[in-house]
Parts: C-alpha cells; structure tokens; sequence
C-alpha cells in the first residue's frame, strides 16, 4: 500500500512538472492529442493539388449542376422572351402598387441620368454631352413589347451597356412596370383620372381656356 502511494505521488508530481511546461520555448514540436484539430487537410482557392491529374485544387462542376436559388425555371420570367425567341408582349408578374414603388426607385438610381425622371430622354448627363437616348413617349416605344425593355437592360443596345450585373431580374421588371406607368401620365386621359380629382381637373381647365 505504501509503494502505490508512493506511485501515485511520483506521477501526480510528474504530471505537474510536464504542465508548468506549457507555454515554455521549446525545440521541440508540440505533442497533438488530435492533429486533425490543428491540421485539417483541405484546400484554399487557387491552391495546387498534387493529388488532380490538372494539379489544380478547384474544380469545375458536375454537367448540369445547378447553384441553389439559381435554377431559372420560367425562360420567359428569366429572358422576357417567348420559347420561341419573341419578344414578350406583357410582363409575366402581376403589377401591384408594392412593384410600382420598387420599379420607381430602381428607375431612378439607374435609368434617370439618362433617361430623366419622366423618360424624355433628357438626364443630367445628357445635359452634359452624352449621346441621348430616345424617349419613352416615342409612339415606337409607347407600343413596343414590354420584353424589349427587359431584353435592353438584361443585354444592352448601342450605347447602352448591359446592366444585368446591377439590377436583378425582379427589379428589371419592375421598371417595366414603372416605364410603362411613365408612357401613360404623358398619354392619359380625363377618365385614366381617379374620379375624386377629375372636377377639380375640369374647372381648371375650364379656367385656363377662358379669354
């Protein structure tokens, strides 16, 4: 009994000394209780691979893999274009009050320096030299397909470059919506008016033809 005792205390104490150790310099490599912790075998981005016949680490995708949330299953919601290549005639997502507000600011943060806020065609930097676009409320345009503005900011037309990489397809939509809601305060009617502001309408007009 005595000599297990005595054991004991010779191990307690080794086991002692060995932790004041941490911490100390040392020639010696750090014992890993579990190397895979602090040594995991992976790679980095651009690394060489020894193990690939290419000796490259990144590798391309299976054929016909598809990212999450990336799977365009609506071409014509994805290119504004019918199966058959046409033109879309109308948008494929319903207009609400929510997209008008959405397409209004996307128009003008992107489109309105060229385009202005009332798509005349004459935007600050219009003003200051480039080339200028051609009006919204060019008739051609007032009855062009609603696919043509998507197609446009998807890929771009003469001096206008693509903006596909700045405006994601929902909101691309959305200014159609918008640019389509412009055509329409330049072409509307008395009756396009909502019926509490349409007699206000009328007496000032009425007033302004009088001699």
């Amino acid at each position: 009994m005595k000599f297990l005792n005595q054991t004991l205390l010779v191990l307690c104490s080794a086991l002692t000394l060995l932790a004041c150790q941490q911490g100390k310099p040392s020639e010696l490599p750090p014992i890993h209780i579990n190397p895979n912790m602090d040594l995991q075998p992976k790679y980095k981005p651009f690394r060489e691979s020894f193990f690939f016949e290419d000796h490259s680490a990144m590798r391309m995708p299976v054929a016909g893999t598809v990212a999450i949330g990336s799977l365009k299953e609506d071409p014509r919601y994805f290119t504004g274009r019918e199966t058959d290549g046409k033109l879309l005639k109308k948008s494929p997502i319903p207009v609400t009050l929510e997209l008008m507000k959405r397409g209004q600011e996307r128009f003008n943060i992107y489109c309105s320096p060229c385009h202005s806020r009332v798509g005349d065609g004459n935007g600050m930097v219009v003003q200051r030299g480039m080339l200028r676009p051609p009006s919204f409320h060019d008739p051609r345009l007032v009855a062009i397909e609603d696919g043509h503005f998507f197609d446009v900011m998807s890929n771009g037309i003469r001096n206008m470059p693509s903006y596909r990489h700045q405006i994601p397809v929902a909101d691309r939509w959305a200014i159609v919506a918008y640019v389509r809601a412009l055509q329409r305060s330049q072409h509307a009617s008395l009756n396009d008016v909502p019926e509490a502001v349409r007699e206000p309408l009328k007496s000032s007009s009425r007033a302004s033809v009088q001699p």
